[in-house]
């Protein structure tokens, strides 16, 4: 699963949430940029996985750790705890099945950081509203029928997931349009989200 032609949520605002000297997996990678600024900046141990070929040429390219992989498979591949984080940029709503992605991710990571765009920002309310139809702006570029996102969720339909499931919220990171906003408007304003888990055991 690859994000590469989707906006990406700022890698910098990523790189703020991963400690120094930490290893690092991140699941659709694309072309190893996140992976390549952790590892230049925040001296992490890093590894990628992707499922395009194209990508994992680029990773390579990079000098990152790369292997392809399909996420709808889940991470049965790596043990519990072996990496610091576990990363998923704007992925999300693109799997299959995110709430297993999601147990895996806390399984194998002690901290998983995940974000995605928040589909109940107010335009996107006002634009189905109004219009009776799937919404179209530069938060959301695609026509219904040909979006690489298969699941929509907002803010708090995560939210509420992530305790459905038992995985615990440690930190939120709300955006819009490039900048941090309180959370306590976020669903309704919040152009992406980004939470920072654990399982309920750590």
């Amino acid at each position: 699963m690859s994000r590469h032609n989707v906006e990406h949520f700022s890698y910098e605002e990523i790189a703020r949430l991963v400690a120094p000297n930490s290893s690092v997996l991140d699941l659709g990678c694309g072309n190893g940029e996140l992976l390549q600024l952790l590892r230049d900046t925040r001296n992490s141990r890093v590894r990628g996985v992707d499922i395009e070929e194209s990508m994992i040429r680029q990773c390579l390219a990079k000098g990152i750790s790369v292997f392809q992989g399909n996420l709808d498979e889940g991470l049965k591949e790596h043990a519990s705890g072996s990496y610091d984080y576990v990363i998923l940029n704007e992925t999300l709503q693109m799997v299959h099945d995110p709430v297993q992605l999601i147990r895996e991710m806390v399984r194998v990571g002690r901290t998983a950081i995940v974000n995605f765009p928040n589909f109940g920002t107010i335009l996107n309310r006002i634009q189905l509203l109004a219009g009776g139809r799937m919404p179209v702006n530069r938060d959301l570029p695609y026509q219904w029928y040909d979006t690489p996102n298969i699941h929509f969720c907002t803010r708090r339909d995560f939210a509420s997931l992530c305790d459905e499931v038992g995985v615990k919220i440690t930190h939120a990171v709300d955006i819009r349009h490039g900048r941090r906003i309180s959370s306590r408007l976020a669903n309704l304003l919040a152009t992406e989200c980004c939470f920072l888990l654990e399982g309920l055991g750590r």
